[in-house]
């Protein structure tokens, strides 16, 4: 039996690093490939259709219009069901939210926690609401105007609040248990660790062992379920995550290679080229040269 599937939005997003967000209408038809993983920034989604969403070790089924919100930490795909999936999302950094002087930070909110639903059912009339707050957010994306950026991060602003004003409805396949509790608890505390902000405060906390010491198991325990809930093992997610902050480090900032090696915990310049190189292919110095920015949605 054939299985219709579809990537939620396989968009190109181009200048995202650049501006900080990027917005654009969703028609997704199926496709045979859905791709499982993190994305580079933060997704606000409102779809209709019928999908299978996988977002960390939970299985949603949503046959509605909905509100999906994605975060860089956590991996995901949807395997859609229906013909069709349409709709509206917008993809921001953290920085570009970060700018605002709002007091609070949108990854406080419930709606981007990892142990929370990350899918917000949503009625008509709060449908025909937000389509009109979508939209006045791709209006501003095309626009000449000076102050766009804020206007923007208010209507994004405004769309997690409505959402927090809603009763998520969770459909979830899969029930948490002990192993994706602590799965869950070593996700939170590596992101902990980052964005780095600073050379002169690198992150402390890079092997199993030291994981496992600061969520008070064995450390056989934690590899175990890791690679339970997630099908990774708790290495492979380490290397990963540091792989993920050199990249940007390499792209969006000055220091120098032997600086962003200690940053990461790395004793020695040498070992740092051999780690990027073993997860990326490619050695620091010819990815920051090259500087290609690729994501994908």
């Amino acid at each position: 039996m054939n299985e219709k599937v579809a990537e939620l939005a396989a968009y190109p997003i181009g200048d995202l690093q650049l501006k900080g967000f990027k917005a654009y209408e969703v028609e997704t038809k199926v496709h045979p490939i859905p791709i499982y993983g993190r994305r580079d920034f933060y997704k606000v989604c409102l779809i209709s259709g019928h999908t299978l969403l996988n977002y960390a070790d939970r299985s949603i089924d949503i046959d509605d219009t909905f509100l999906f919100f994605g975060n860089p930490h956590i991996p995901y795909s949807s395997h859609i069901q229906s013909e069709m999936m349409t709709g509206y999302a917008c993809l921001f950094s953290e920085e570009f939210l970060k700018l605002s002087d709002r007091p609070g930070s949108h990854h406080e909110s419930p709606l981007f926690k990892l142990a929370n639903s990350p899918v917000v059912a949503v009625s008509e009339q709060q449908t025909a609401f937000l389509i009109m707050i979508f939209q006045k957010i791709l209006a501003e994306q095309e626009s000449d105007y000076a102050h766009k950026d804020d206007l923007v991060r208010s209507y994004l602003h405004l769309i997690i609040q409505e959402a927090l004003k809603m009763n998520p409805q969770d459909h979830l396949v899969k029930n948490k248990n002990a192993a994706s509790r602590v799965a869950f608890f070593f996700l939170e505390l590596l992101e902990r660790q980052f964005p780095i902000e600073s050379i002169n405060d690198p992150i402390k906390i890079r092997t199993a062992q030291q994981f496992a010491s600061q969520l008070n198991v064995h450390v056989n325990y934690l590899n175990k379920s890791v690679k339970e809930i997630t099908g990774k093992p708790t290495t492979v997610h380490i290397a990963e995550r540091i792989a993920t902050e050199a990249k940007a480090l390499l792209q969006h900032t000055e220091w120098s290679i032997a600086e962003i090696a200690y940053a990461l915990g790395f004793e020695y310049p040498t070992y740092f080229n051999n780690h990027f190189k073993k997860i990326t292919g490619a050695v620091p110095k010819s990815f920051r040269t090259k500087n290609a920015v690729t994501a994908q949605v």
